[in-house]
């Protein structure tokens, strides 16, 4: 029997549905996540996020490829076209083949998955070069706006460069929001964000990295294709050395706010 499963959008969720799948014998025909309705002519079940559901399959995937695991969890968090059904796929072979399938990269289950995640690790690897933070009355805050949910698998490297620092950082995308203090991170939904304007100090500093910026250039070694290729053009929007003279510009307003980080919470997802 074939059904549309609409959950929670947690890999917890995702996992639960799996799980729901083999219990009542149903081959997923898709999957709905959050508040979106998809129209659709299966029938269709809400299927309840269970964590010791989802705790299952992950120790099953685990005990049969720990290789498997990661793609698993990090295929996720990618940006592919209906990354469920084929994170579905992968699961449903491993568990009726075994981990043999996973040493051919071409093979039909596996291969969109891994292009998926290689996509999100060159994005990871490109947004740790390219964050640029602001002091905003003492935490450090940033932006990004990219294609993948990369909090989970970038978060663990700016926890460990400033551990010891106040901070947040902004997925534009995906409306979310890395939080950290000493000691404690959280990723937490965010889903109205408006950077506040930079104090005197802040705008100076702002204003010196777009000047370095723009002094170590050599006009005679200009070569845009070059530049487009190792710092690509949609990463611009927030990085530092490419905004408008507004955000160079020092608030009136006196104070600089940023978004209260919250305390007392568990901490975030993370991915390997």
């Amino acid at each position: 029997m074939e059904i549309f499963y609409h959950y929670d959008g947690s890999f917890d969720g995702f996992l639960s549905c799996v799980f729901d799948s083999y219990v009542h014998k149903e081959i997923p025909a898709g999957f709905s996540s959050g508040e979106d309705g998809v129209f659709t002519l299966f029938d269709s079940r809400t299927v309840p996020t269970d964590p010791g559901h989802a705790a299952r399959v992950l120790r099953k995937v685990t005990a049969l490829s720990p290789e498997a695991a990661v793609l698993l969890r990090r295929g996720f968090l990618t940006c592919l076209p209906e990354k469920e059904r084929y994170l579905f796929r992968l699961i449903a072979k491993l568990l009726q083949e075994g981990p043999g399938f996973l040493r051919n990269r071409s093979d039909e289950t596996l291969y969109p998955v891994i292009r998926a995640v290689q996509h999100l690790n060159g994005e990871v690897h490109l947004l740790k070069g390219f964050v640029r933070f602001s002091d905003l009355g003492g935490v450090l805050g940033g932006e990004i706006e990219p294609k993948n949910r990369v909090l989970p698998a970038l978060g663990g490297h700016f926890t460990a460069r400033f551990h010891n620092e106040r901070f947040f950082l902004y997925d534009r995308t995906h409306r979310e929001a890395l939080f950290h203090v000493p000691g404690q991170s959280v990723i937490r939904p965010l889903s109205a964000f408006q950077m506040a304007p930079p104090d005197e100090a802040e705008a100076r500093y702002r204003l010196l990295w777009k000047r370095f910026y723009d002094t170590i250039a050599i006009k005679e070694r200009e070569n845009p294709r070059l530049r487009m290729s190792n710092m690509p053009k949609r990463y611009w929007g927030t990085m530092t050395e490419f905004q408008r003279e507004d955000f160079f510009r020092p608030s009136s307003a006196g104070a600089v706010l940023p978004p209260p980080i919250p305390s007392g919470l568990p901490p975030g997802p993370e991915a390997p």
